[in-house]
């Protein structure tokens, strides 16, 4: 896909996000050409029933291997109304998914969860955009004071503390696994992997066959790294969802602890969330996410990946170039560079190079 005369491949993993904004061929084959090193399909925000096609039609566009990220048994919103916001000091029910949500119900998945609250128990919603206080819990159900007020939408990330037991693999997952299986893919993230048996479970669904990317992504996961790294292929750290758990000042700090565990085991670590994140609705990125760039890099990072910008963003393929050029200048780097080959060109001359025609996002996808 990649014609000749472009830069040479990276040696070091992209991994791209497919969604609403980028599926679609002209889209996927542009990033490709701009150095997709794997396309990321996220199984929280993807129809299973859809699948099937959606891999298929990846293929039919590109040869870059596809992974499967797996939902996993994580607390969720369900279905939310439009706009739906409540109120700071109202109550709210907390609900199975088969409700439909309002500002009066919010479901919750999986559903069996809801009764292992506990009276007094805190509960956030979407990274504390709504925090609740649970007050009562019966067959099944929860009814909560609200006690930071906001608006709840579909599919969001939902934290108790404390925080119940769930089981690594959802149902969703074990079909999505099948599917992808039979579809030849053989790269597989496993998102809130917390043990080393979690991996080795994993690895008896996909066959050894298959690649498999631990996903650290909660406090019980950094606890029990060792394990974790004894049994897994890869490691992601996803900086997101670990912020649910630990306090985002101490997230530079546990990337760094945790490359350094990996790497010192020879086991590769990609870091996701955040990279880019104002080229969601910008062209270029901030400085201090070209900083965050490049300085994970150096802590040793395998691999990045780019998620709401390759897969929402108003410029997925920016975003890719983007990154491919901030790898490539590292890359460099790592063989000495004088101040001058630091200033190297004008600004304007290298965005020309990196972007040599505006290129439309494309349509037609699916």
């Amino acid at each position: 896909m990649r014609p000749e005369g472009n830069p040479l491949p990276l040696t070091r993993g992209l991994l791209c996000t497919l969604g609403p904004s980028s599926l679609n061929e002209r889209v996927i084959a542009q990033l490709d050409e701009a150095g997709a090193t794997l396309f990321r399909i996220n199984m929280s925000h993807t129809d299973v029933g859809e699948l099937e096609r959606i891999l298929r039609y990846i293929q039919k566009c590109t040869k870059v291997p596809i992974s499967i990220d797996t939902e996993g048994a994580r607390l969720r919103t369900g279905l939310m109304g439009d706009g739906v916001s409540v109120v700071e000091g109202g109550k709210v029910h907390l609900v199975p998914e088969a409700f439909w949500g309002d500002a009066f119900t919010i479901p919750i998945t999986p559903g069996d969860a809801i009764g292992q609250l506990k009276p007094g128990a805190r509960v956030s919603i979407d990274f504390d955009a709504v925090i609740l206080r649970v007050d009562e819990v019966r067959d099944g159900s929860a009814v909560a004071t609200i006690l930071t007020g906001g608006q709840i939408g579909t599919r969001k990330a939902v934290t108790a503390f404390p925080s119940p037991a769930l089981p690594t693999f959802s149902p969703k997952d074990l079909q999505a696994t099948q599917i992808a299986l039979k579809n030849g893919v053989r790269e597989f993230s496993l998102s809130f992997c917390e043990h080393g048996d979690d991996v080795r479970h994993f690895r008896e669904m996909v066959g050894r066959g298959s690649t498999i990317v631990a996903k650290i992504e909660s406090r019980e996961g950094v606890r029990n790294l060792e394990g974790i790294l004894a049994a897994t292929d890869r490691l992601l750290i996803d900086r997101g969802d670990l912020s649910r758990e630990v306090r985002v000042e101490g997230i530079p700090l546990l990337q760094k602890a945790i490359i350094r565990m990996a790497t010192a085991r020879k086991i590769p670590v990609y870091v996701a969330t955040n990279l880019l994140e104002s080229m969601v609705t910008r062209r270029v990125p901030t400085r201090a996410e070209v900083n965050d760039v490049i300085n994970t890099l150096m802590d040793g990072a395998a691999g990045l990946v780019l998620a709401a910008e390759t897969a929402i963003g108003k410029h997925p393929i920016e975003a890719v170039r983007m990154m491919a050029a901030l790898m490539r200048e590292y890359e460099r780097s790592l063989e000495g560079s004088q101040l001058e080959d630091l200033l190297g060109d004008h600004p304007l001359e290298l965005f020309s190079k990196a972007n040599p025609r505006p290129g439309p996002s494309g349509d037609g996808g699916i």
